[in-house]
């Protein structure tokens, strides 16, 4: 495993210049439309290259989606490969630093405070054929708790709901939720900045959650953490925030604390249409962008949605596993799984005093995780990066009458419409074998044997031709 560089160039720009120079961003030709016609492409060709689209009608500013939507996108950005993210995101848990204060930033180039009108000056889509308004999607929300002074960054979506004014979507336990209900206490208005388009290491402390990123962690000096040296931050120019430099718009504003508007239906990750109601109303204060801004948009029902959580979330369950278990070597939030609701666990026993560790590593990830509703423990042989190994331990190393843990009545996400508000069991799945009996599950092995590969050749025909019919 390499060693990570001292300092990384997170920078958004910098992130689509390797990301180009990796032929990583495909351009759509031709003008595109803002209404269903960018989210569908987007969708289509879900989990590939990112897509650009210079010509977007009725707008100026081009748009990015599919952004960070698969593994190779993700390692394109960073430039390095995904256990080197990986590590970023442990180190910036680790290692928090104060931001760094700066007079002025990129986004200062174009600022308006009156006369803003979001749905004209920036290419908000309209997702799926249900959505019944206008979405930013991609915006991370950066808060200053009203009790603690703590900073926090988190995605949320904003229904366009007028020139100047959007609803915000808020699920239960977040943390932006819990300082907006602070402020309701103090008949307070909330201050907000929403970022599109920042700092790579902000968009990934943005999605880190659970038991590693509670709520009195700092997520400006966590992003600081994972660049290496302290986030360059300004402050914002109508609301006392401080606001990540590197972003390419910025919208400021407060959550008024007495106000509430109908927000949704929309597409969410989960595959379906989220709950609509009651939601607090964005009041913006100030738009600002830098010339020539890109603007970034993910697909609710998107690979991206998902796959912004996958390093973040395996960082976090690996640190506390590792701390509570000797046994714990890897793991692997599934893609089936949405990298968030199911996880794999690559055990490696030393001795029979290990026998049992695998079941309470199995435990300790539902306290880590509270998403998690599946997790399965496998031996160190099995590949859990590779979905067909996982089922062949399933398949040869579980016994359904004994290997299954079901614990009922657990908390996970309201989204599982399975689940009643969140309500669920959880399914732990035991696929390890004993230490005593490791030889006898041990696979068939092949001695390898070195071949030049140029010895193949596809002229199948003349060696067959004989058989006739």
């Amino acid at each position: 495993m390499a060693e990570l560089p001292a300092v990384i160039d997170t920078r958004f720009r910098s992130a689509l210049r390797r990301l180009a120079a990796a032929g990583r961003i495909e351009v759509f030709g031709g003008p595109a439309d803002i209404e269903y016609e960018i989210a569908s492409i987007l969708k289509k060709r879900d989990g590939g290259k990112a897509i650009l689209f210079p010509e977007v009608k009725g707008h100026q500013m081009p748009v990015i989606g599919n952004l960070l939507a698969s593994q190779a996108n993700c390692e394109a950005a960073f430039g390095m490969d995904f256990w080197g993210i990986r590590q970023l995101v442990g180190r910036a848990m680790a290692n928090p630093l104060d931001p760094r204060v700066l007079p002025t930033a990129p986004w200062h180039e174009n600022v308006f405070t009156s006369g803003i009108d979001v749905g004209r000056q920036l290419p908000a889509l309209r997702h799926a054929e249900n959505d019944p308004a206008r979405f930013i999607t991609a915006g991370v929300v950066i808060v200053r708790d009203p009790d603690s002074g703590v900073y926090n960054a988190s995605y949320h979506r904003l229904q366009l709901s007028g020139t100047n004014r959007t609803a915000v979507r808020m699920d239960y336990g977040r943390h932006l939720r819990l300082a907006f209900e602070r402020a309701q206490k103090r008949g307070e208005d909330l201050p907000i900045a929403v970022c599109i388009g920042t700092d790579l290491s902000v968009l990934y402390t943005a999605a880190t959650m659970g038991s590693q990123m509670p709520e009195g962690a700092d997520e400006l000096k966590v992003a600081g953490g994972l660049i290496g040296a302290p986030l360059p931050v300004c402050r914002g120019l109508t609301q006392d925030l401080l606001i990540p430099a590197e972003t390419e718009i910025v919208l400021e504003g407060v959550m008024r604390h007495d106000q509430s508007i109908h927000e949704g239906p929309f597409g969410e990750f989960v595959g379906f249409m989220s709950n609509d109601g009651p939601a607090p109303i964005f009041d913006i204060t100030a738009l600002a962008h830098r010339t020539s801004p890109m603007y970034f948009a993910i697909n609710g029902y998107g690979r991206e949605t998902v796959m912004l959580r996958k390093y973040v979330l395996e960082a976090s369950l690996l640190k506390v596993l590792q701390a509570a278990t000797p046994v714990v070597t890897d793991v692997e939030m599934t893609a089936g799984g949405l990298h968030r609701f199911h996880a794999v666990l690559s055990i490696t026993k030393q001795s029979a005093q290990h026998d049992g560790l695998q079941r309470n590593a199995i435990l300790a990830s539902f306290g880590a995780l509270k998403d998690l509703d599946m997790v399965i423990a496998v031996d160190g042989d099995i590949d859990i990066h590779d979905p067909a190994d996982v089922e062949y331990a399933l398949a040869t190393r579980m016994e359904a009458s004994q290997d299954l843990i079901v614990i009922p009545g657990a908390r996970g996400h309201e989204y599982v419409r399975k689940g009643r508000d969140g309500i669920r069991a959880k399914l732990g799945i035991d696929a390890t074998v004993p230490f005593a009996q490791k030889e006898r599950f041990s696979r068939v092995k092949f001695k390898d044997v070195p071949f030049d590969v140029q010895r193949f050749s596809a002229d199948a025909h003349r060696h067959v031709s004989w058989l006739g019919e």
